[in-house]
């Protein structure tokens, strides 16, 4: 029985191991996504089987082209590009929302003046990124203040010291920005909170991945649905985990500070078709891109939920 046993193990030794399915993933080290540094520091990736090329790009939009153009599979970004891609009719799935940003806010040099709500803001000079997702927050916050200001359009690098030099009066970033502005500024810097905007930070996918590739797709959430779990269980490891990933960028304090303004989780919901649905038309009314608009129900026809709900069920809701 020993001779047998030994054949046995060196027969399977010998056997080809399955080889793991190959992914490309458009994501660099954030602190957003957690559930992406924990699955990488675990293993879950390769426990589920998959071999994971990892793509960085400057900017979500970039990634989300790349994957429009075949040379990524899954990739992570703020929602707005796929409001735009629904628009201009772009092939791709959304497939899960990893967190949600709820801390937008609008920045203020006080040299210029106190600003205390948002009817303050009328008549002043406002910098801000023509096109996205801070734009349409901005134009959010005049609209519902019923005001008027002087929007000027800046790229992301050059708000912050066109707002040192006085050249505006406020200005309204990406989040990345929101520490330097306060170290620039300050005792001349002050914000102001309108709520009524959440950045979400999603994962998109070509329309293979939820056909063809379905069950590589259904590995890929498994593992992140795994790791949601983690995040959940024990915050502070995951802190340390997205540090260690970032290489010391921001501390665990740092990033236990910046997420009492994110909600992290896995979902995929019907809120999130319509804040898409809702900049598409925004999109639609500053004519930048010509097109009909996406109603809620035809957004939700870009979903592809099956994966997700496999790995979490209770993390959908689209009814």
């Amino acid at each position: 029985m020993k001779h047998l046993s030994i054949l046995a193990l060196a027969s399977a030794l010998a056997a080809p191991m399955a080889s793991a399915e190959e992914l490309t993933f458009a994501w660099s080290p954030n602190p957003q996504t957690p559930q992406v540094d924990i699955a990488i520091q675990k293993g879950y990736f390769e426990e589920a089987g998959l071999d994971i090329e990892f793509v960085a790009f400057r900017t979500g939009r970039e990634g989300f082209e790349a994957m429009i153009g075949g040379q990524v599979d899954v990739t992570f970004m703020a929602e707005f590009p796929a409001a735009v891609g629904a628009l201009t009719g772009q092939e791709f799935v959304v497939i899960g929302d990893l967190a949600r940003y709820t801390g937008s806010k609008v920045i203020v040099n006080t040299a210029s003046g106190e600003v205390a709500t948002p009817a303050d803001l009328a008549g002043k000079r406002i910098g801000t990124t023509i096109g996205t997702n801070v734009n349409f927050y901005l134009d959010k916050v005049l609209s519902e203040a019923g005001v008027a200001a002087e929007v000027v359009g800046a790229a992301p690098p050059d708000l912050v010291p066109a707002l040192a030099r006085g050249d505006l009066d406020a200005i309204v970033p990406f989040p990345t920005f929101y520490t330097a502005a306060a170290e620039t500024l300050g005792d001349d810097y002050a914000e102001l909170r309108v709520p009524g905007y959440e950045v979400h930070y999603i994962l998109a996918a070509t329309p293979e991945m939820a056909t063809e590739r379905s069950d590589v797709l259904d590995a890929f959430m498994g593992a992140l649905a795994k790791a949601d779990a983690d995040v959940k269980a024990d915050p502070q490891a995951a802190m340390e985990a997205v540090s260690a990933s970032l290489q010391g960028a921001m501390t665990p304090e740092a990033l236990a500070a910046m997420w009492q303004d994110v909600e992290i989780g896995l979902t995929l919901d019907k809120g999130l078709a319509e804040l898409l649905s809702a900049e598409a038309d925004w999109v639609l009314s500053k004519g930048v891109v010509k097109g009909e608009a996406v109603s809620p129900e035809a957004m939700l026809e870009t979903f592809a939920p099956a994966a997700l709900e496999k790995a979490a069920p209770a993390a959908v809701s689209l009814n």
